[in-house]
């Protein structure tokens, strides 16, 4: 299933994966399979999260194999044992021909729990539905996105290993013929009426900067200057472009606009040059103490337009979670205290309402279905992947922009220092991107977007029908002792 993902992107490695997973899991008492659970969760997420150390991990040596073995051994007791666990109960309690569809429903509820209900401290990599943004499955998305696209694999591979788990009998598979052709005719139905599929042709011109600054030297007083001289520079050379929005990375620049009026101006005169809104990443200090990290929005006439701040912060590394129990740590002391910002911050920049998004943020569905129904029309994104070099880090991360887009049915602009930077289209594909390790300027177009009902209903109604579906199948033995 791991092999699913960037860099190998074996895409039916998913499915498949959850065949074994499931064939794995039926049969064991639920102490068993909760451990077995834990087990392959944890090499799952191993061997996706190995490039979280990458950089960092030397930061706070020798805990460095703490930022992958941590996240991975948790979300794998959340992620994995605990719906092996309830998937084994549920053999015992309810029908068999229902197991596989409660056994899908609770992991799938268990994917968007550890991503995003627990809030600041979810880790919202590894979705079995991110693997997909390129499969037949990715049109679901737009109607019950990476959640419901997850269910959907579970419940094909758990419908396999009901059939194949002995005795093989015509009555199971008579039943998994039944749950694979709901499968088959949702996506068939999702693909159909998919808006996205037919696109106007793009006109609001944009472009991404890629610096191009080693993590490595990006805090030094050297990297600072070069910094500021090579996105000017890059900027600039856009000035015969007409393009009417640009953006910068995440923290590009790493020195506070707000306490430093020259640099301030001279960035409005940038946008001013270009003609341009122009978004820069760099922090903000309120009240000489408070830091956040920031996307400073200059105005075409070179006015600051507005201030965004992050809303969700990268656990352990820009704050430390319930700090004043953890500090005893010795690494923990070297972890930030960036401040939460609270607004979207929408932005209307030459008649376009652009939701901006920075790095971690564009992982959590549920932020961005927000920003939609504030009034985002398209999303700019601008992020720092250089701290994981060429690893699978920054393909995982540009992929899920991809299902950001599927599932609001947005235009992405997205902006990344080292890579990958590029445009995505509301049917998830990139119209134009950068390679890693390049210095470069991603030029395109994004245009109108294109309504989803993910819009409307967002990933929490879609995790609690998936827990429905399981409770639902957990107490029908009960109910049915009451009628008789």
């Amino acid at each position: 299933m791991a092999l699913a993902f960037p860099k190998t992107n074996a895409t039916v490695l998913a499915p498949l994966g959850a065949v074994a997973l499931y064939w794995a899991w039926f049969g064991l008492s639920p102490k068993r399979a909760f451990l077995v659970g834990w087990a392959a969760g944890s090499v799952f997420f191993a061997i996706n999260y190995a490039w979280f150390g990458e950089t960092a991990g030397a930061l706070i040596a020798p805990f460095g194999e703490f930022l992958t073995l941590g996240p991975g051994i948790g979300d794998a007791l959340v992620g994995f044992a605990l719906p092996a666990f309830a998937a084994a109960h549920l053999q015992r309690r309810a029908p068999a021909p229902l197991v596989p569809l409660g056994a899908a429903a609770i992991f799938a509820f268990a994917e968007w729990f550890r991503c995003e209900g627990l809030g600041v401290l979810g880790v919202p990599f590894g979705s079995l539905g991110y693997s997909q943004v390129d499969s037949p499955f990715a049109p679901l998305g737009a109607y019950v996105g990476t959640y419901g696209i997850t269910f959907a694999i579970a419940l094909l591979g758990a419908y396999a290993a009901y059939v194949l788990r002995p005795p093989l009998a015509l009555v199971p598979l008579r039943q998994a013929g039944i749950a694979y052709g709901a499968v088959v005719a949702a996506v068939a139905f999702a693909w159909f009426a998919w808006p996205a599929k037919a696109l106007a042709p793009p006109d609001f011109k944009v472009a991404a900067v890629q610096g191009n600054i080693p993590q490595s030297l990006k805090f030094t007083g050297a990297a600072y200057q070069k910094a500021l001289a090579r996105y000017t520079s890059l900027t600039l050379g856009l000035r015969d472009a007409h393009v009417k929005l640009v953006v910068w990375p995440e923290t590009v620049i790493v020195r506070a606009l707000n306490l430093d009026g020259p640099l301030q101006a001279r960035f409005g005169a940038i946008a001013k040059a270009i003609g341009a809104e122009l978004v820069v990443g760099t922090f903000e200090v309120l009240n000489q103490t408070q830091e956040y990290n920031t996307l400073f929005f200059f105005r075409p006439d070179g006015g600051l337009d507005s201030v965004y701040q992050k809303r969700q912060l990268v656990p352990f590394a820009e704050h430390l979670p319930l700090r004043p129990y953890l500090t005893w740590i010795p690494w923990t002391r070297e972890v930030n205290n960036i401040g939460t910002g609270d607004t979207p911050g929408i932005v209307e920049a030459n008649g376009m309402r652009i939701g901006p998004i920075i790095c971690w943020e564009s992982a959590f569905s549920g932020l961005n279905v927000d920003d939609v129904q504030h009034g985002a029309q398209a999303f700019a994104i601008s992020t720092d992947d250089a701290w994981f070099g060429t690893t699978a880090g920054p393909y995982m991360h540009a992929q899920i922009a991809q299902m950001r887009a599927i599932e609001t049915g947005r235009w992405i602009v997205r902006a990344a220092s080292t890579g990958i930077s590029g445009i995505i289209a509301p049917n998830g594909r990139y119209t134009q991107h950068s390679d890693l390790e390049v210095t470069t300027v991603v030029i395109g177009a994004i245009g109108t977007p294109v309504a989803t009902a993910y819009d409307a209903i967002g990933p929490i109604p879609v995790a609690l029908g998936c827990l429905a579906i399981y409770g639902g199948i957990f107490a029908w033995p009960a109910r049915r002792r009451v009628r008789r």
